[in-house]
């Protein structure tokens, strides 16, 4: 161990002609999704701009106080969704216009620093891109989820763990994101090399070949054998499972124990310039962390397309990924090899603890990507963590609201720090 400072129908399905056409054509694409061109620094050359964090002044978002929320369709997205369904922004005394569903983290990042939306939800590692390569002055203010991803392989491999992924072909969502990060930890674990190699060049026994690749794609793709296997956020792994009858592998909360994923993240001059405004939304984000971790199963139907339709996924699929976390249900393979940590398959709790970040910022430096990388040999770990998070907001809102302290791992003695417990 290495360490740093109620039961659904389980029975997968083939895949219908209905299902892939709807996982091929809902609310991501393909072209949308792909965020190449932003990773190699281009944020600020697509709106003109130098990049250099004065540049970003003259991008002027609306003068009023209305909560504008862009969002991708994954669970990711919980609490800002929750916050509105729930009317805990109306009970704050602000005004939030329908969440917008955007088609992939592209999108959503150009969104944001044309200040389309004042409140999303990142990858953690995006907004570490955005403000020490792009120079966009964007702050973490606390995190969206715990866990809620896991590794998925097709009915076609023969594989028991990690090792038996040497030679294959493994999807991720994006480079910069948690998912990369967790699954190439595991691959240097037992002896694979991650590579990045164009379609059709010959993988070595002990090589893993991994290519960007759209959640809504991943089932499919899984399905027609395109792909051996996919790392991704929920539901895509319940619709991996039921519609392509894919195998769990591992779940990365039980691999890095009660981790974050996505963040919630706001403009650094708008928190500053709206520090009342800035208290309320958040005041109303904790209060949703709060409710969705006490009502997974309605909160699930609440998101679903049987619901308020914010997913486009169906309740059963939903419920699963918010709620079936169960070891004999996942015993081959043994995808929860710590049951002791008590985590679920996606919890929720706001704080964003600093010794996580600072692991992610430590461990994106070992991690291969594509694009140019350098500006991470430069990071100090301690100083993204104090520079990238702002802690003010949510620690009063903490204090505010309780409920808080159900989540996992929670330490009464001591609420606001722990150790980072990575077990592969």
């Amino acid at each position: 161990m290495k360490k740093y400072s109620s039961k659904l129908d389980a029975k997968p399905n083939e895949i219908s002609d209905a299902d892939l056409d709807y996982l091929q054509k809902h609310e991501m694409s393909r072209r949308d999704f792909m965020m190449d061109s932003l990773a190699m620094g281009g944020l600020a050359a697509m709106f003109g701009l130098s990049a250099a964090m004065p540049a970003w002044g003259s991008i002027q978002p609306p003068e009023d106080e209305v909560v504008r929320i862009g969002y991708l369709p994954i669970t990711d997205a919980t609490v800002l969704l929750v916050a509105h369904a729930k009317g805990f922004f109306a009970e704050e005394g602000l005004k939030s216009e329908k969440p917008t569903l955007i088609r992939g983290w592209s999108p959503l990042v150009e969104g944001f620093a044309a200040g389309k939306f004042n409140l999303v939800h990142f990858l953690k590692p995006i907004p570490i891109w955005m403000r020490y390569n792009n120079g966009f002055p964007v702050k973490i203010m606390s995190w969206a989820h715990l866990n809620g991803s896991g590794v998925v392989v097709g009915k076609h491999v023969k594989a028991e763990g990690f090792a038996d992924l040497g030679g294959k072909q493994v999807a991720v969502p994006y480079w910069y994101s948690m998912h990369n990060i967790v699954l190439q930890m595991a691959l240097r674990h037992v002896g694979l090399k991650p590579v990045i190699k164009a379609q059709g060049e010959p993988v070595a026994a002990d090589e893993v070949n991994l290519q960007i690749m759209p959640p809504p794609d991943m089932p499919p793709s899984l399905a027609a054998k395109k792909i051996d296997a996919f790392i991704v956020a929920e539901p895509f792994n319940a619709a991996g499972e039921l519609l392509a009858g894919g195998k769990m592998l591992r779940f990365t909360g039980d691999i890095w124990r009660n981790h974050p994923c996505c963040v919630v993240c706001m403009n650094e001059d708008q928190v500053n310039a709206k520090p009342e405004w800035t208290q309320k939304v958040m005041n109303a984000i904790v209060k949703a962390q709060i409710y969705a971790q006490q009502n997974k199963k309605e909160v699930a139907h609440l998101l679903s397309k049987d619901g308020e339709r914010y997913l486009p996924m169906k309740a059963n699929v939903v419920e699963r990924a918010m709620t079936l976390y169960d070891e004999e249900t996942y015993a081959v393979p043994d995808a929860i090899q710590h049951p002791e940590w008590n985590s679920g398959r996606i919890d929720f709790q706001p704080w964003p603890f600093p010794s996580a970040t600072k692991l992610i910022v430590n461990e994106l430096k070992n991690t291969l990507v594509s694009g140019d990388a350098t500006f991470l040999n430069e990071l100090d770990a301690d100083f993204v963590a104090d520079d990238l998070v702002d802690y003010r907001f949510v620690k009063a809102a903490m204090e505010k609201h309780k409920g808080w302290e159900d989540a996992p791992g929670f330490n009464a003695e001591n609420p606001f720090e722990r150790e980072e417990v990575v077990a592969i």
